[in-house]
Order: C-alpha cells, then sequence, then structure tokens
C-alpha cells in the first residue's frame, strides 16, 4: 500500500491534530451506543448491514472527490474480501450480537483488548515481531484485566458469558485480519482510500448476501434505532476511517492508536449515562488494567536514530488504516 497523502497545512490549522484525536475517540466510543439502541429495534444482521452501507457510503464518497478509482486484479479483491470479513462484516456482527445480551460498556472494553490479542498472535505469525520481557509482561497483565473485568473469582455470577465470549471473539478478529493484510496486501501499489473502499463494499456484500437468509424484512422502522444505525455507519465507521487516516498521515500511528485507550473510557460513560447501565467496581478497575497491559504489548524499543524508527512504523500503518 502506498505511503497515505498528508493533509495540506491549511486543512492542519483548521482542524488540530487534537481535535481530531478527540473526535475520534468520541466517536468510536459512542459506537457502542448506537449498537445497543439498533439492536433493540432491528436484527444483529440488519444494524451491521446497515452500518456498512452508510460506513461505505462515506468512503465511496470521498473516493469521488478525490477521484480515487478502485483497485484492480483479481487476487487484490480476493485479499479484500478476507480482509472485509475479518476486519468489518465478522466483528461488526458478533458487537451486534453481542449487545444483545450484554451492557455497551462492557463490550467497549472487550474491544480493548484487541492489542493484546494481537500481541498473542503476532509472536506466532509474524516472524519480524520479537517478545521482549516489557510486551510478555504487558500481556499477562492484560488478560489479568479481563478477568478482573469478567469478575472470574464470582464464577462469572450475573455475567452473560455468550455475549461476552462474542465480544472477545469480535476483538480477536481484529488481529487476525491485521497479519493477514500484512501479509498479503502490504505491498500494494494503491492508496489505502480505494483499499479500503473496495474493503468495505465486499464487507457490504457479503451482510447483504447473508441478512435476507437469516432475518425478515422490519415491520417498522422506529426513529431513534434508525438514526443509531445511520450514525454507526455514517460516524462509527465511514467518518472515523477517515479521521484516523488523517491522523496516521500527520502524527503517525503510534500517536493516532493511542485512540484505543480513550474508546473504552467513552463506551463506559456514555452506556451508564445515557443508558442507564449498571457498573460493578471490578469493571473500571479491570478496564484499567486491561489498558495498562495494552500500552505496554505496544511499548518497541527506542532506536539510536529517528530515520530506522519511523520506517518501522510502515507496515502497521498500513494495517491501522483498512481497520
Amino acid at each position: 500500500m502506498s505511503t497515505p497523502v498528508t493533509p495540506s497545512p491549511a486543512v492542519r490549522r483548521a482542524f488540530d491534530w487534537r481535535l481530531r484525536f478527540g473526535l475520534l475517540s468520541l466517536v468510536w466510543g459512542f459506537s457502542f451506543l448506537f449498537i445497543k439502541v439498533g439492536t433493540e429495534a432491528f436484527a444483529p444482521f440488519q444494524v451491521t448491514l446497515g452500518r456498512l452501507l452508510f460506513g461505505t457510503a462515506v468512503v465511496v464518497a470521498a473516493m469521488a472527490v478525490k477521484r480515487e478509482r478502485l483497485p484492480r486484479g483479481a487476487s487484490t479483491w480476493a485479499h479484500l474480501a478476507v480482509a472485509g470479513f475479518l476486519l468489518n462484516a465478522l466483528p461488526f456482527s458478533l458487537f451486534a450480537f453481542a449487545e444483545l445480551t450484554i451492557p455497551s460498556s462492557l463490550a467497549g472494553i472487550c474491544n480493548a483488548t484487541s492489542p493484546l490479542w494481537g500481541m498473542a498472535l503476532s509472536l506466532v505469525a509474524l516472524s519480524e515481531d520479537r517478545p521482549t520481557r516489557r510486551r510478555v509482561a504487558g500481556l499477562g497483565i492484560g488478560f489479568l484485566g479481563v478477568l478482573t473485568v469478567l469478575g472470574v473469582w464470582q464464577g462469572f455470577q450475573g455475567l452473560d458469558v455468550t455475549g461476552t465470549a462474542l465480544a472477545l471473539l469480535a476483538s480477536l478478529s481484529y488481529p487476525v485480519g491485521w497479519i493477514y493484510v500484512r501479509r498479503t496486501l502490504a505491498g500494494s501499489s494503491h492508496s489505502h482510500l480505494a483499499l479500503a473502499g473496495a474493503q468495505l463494499s465486499l464487507a457490504t456484500v457479503q451482510l447483504a448476501a447473508v441478512t435476507p437468509l437469516f432475518t425478515s424484512v422490519p415491520s417498522s422502522f422506529p426513529l431513534l434505532p434508525l438514526l443509531s444505525v445511520a450514525a454507526l455507519g455514517i460516524l462509527g465507521t465511514g467518518l472515523a476511517f477517515l479521521i484516523q487516516y488523517d491522523l496516521v498521515a500527520e502524527v503517525g500511528p503510534t500517536r493516532a492508536q493511542m485512540v484505543t485507550y480513550f474508546t473504552p473510557v467513552i463506551a463506559t460513560a456514555a452506556g451508564v449515562t445515557l443508558l442507564g447501565e449498571s457498573l460493578s467496581w471490578s469493571t473500571p478497575l479491570g478496564a484499567v488494567i486491561v489498558l495498562a497491559g495494552a500500552a505496554l504489548t505496544q511499548s518497541r524499543p527506542r532506536t539510536s536514530t529517528e530515520g530506522p524508527a519511523r520506517g518501522s512504523l510502515r507496515r502497521p500503518e498500513r494495517e491501522k488504516t483498512l481497520t
């Protein structure tokens, strides 16, 4: 994939990267609330299909404005179809099903385990990702945080195991998809925007094929759930990608990915204050432990020169912009 286009100085001055960072944190944090409200009236597959339809429309519109063309080549499209399934269709659907039985705040916290899964998988699948004591310690700390969130000492009392497992599986799907993209599409000459537009389009087609098989046409379209699905797609998928794409181009992937640590905080606050979700003491404590562990797994040893360090971030940068 090609290096993303750097935004113009005028755009940077008008919208400081900190404002865009905060907006991305809010959008992704509120996405779990939007899913919860959407599933109150629509089936999980319908929520996901609506999310992908609206999100794809935003990215395709951006492509049209920038006159980007869709990628060419059967192999590229085949890889993008797998990426669309692992990074969009599957996790989006799993989160929607999970939130039928678990609070949106818990789903947001489960999403924060994605870097932990990524660390564990990279030790096996990516030979260039060498484990360090700090990163292995972070992995252990992070999963201790997961057990704290789940209240393992209580025997998972009061916890819907199935819904929580689905949310954790959704979080696992992201790093599996990132590793697949890293192995198959890292050398593509197409832009991030073109690849994302094709990827989201293919994920939409996948959901469009599956949804009619398992759901029927809704008898009504309540306004609030409908607006939630629209916001989920337009903001949580389409606009979020464009903001992330812009952030990575300007401040680099390391700083941009720190949004991961703010998302569960916002998801929890939104769920508790706006949806009246209950919150036991172990949930925020476990979330803090998870985030601390995730931060350690993302740490990299400092190099003596700045140039190689920046160059080594190019591949992860390409992965993250596809999510």
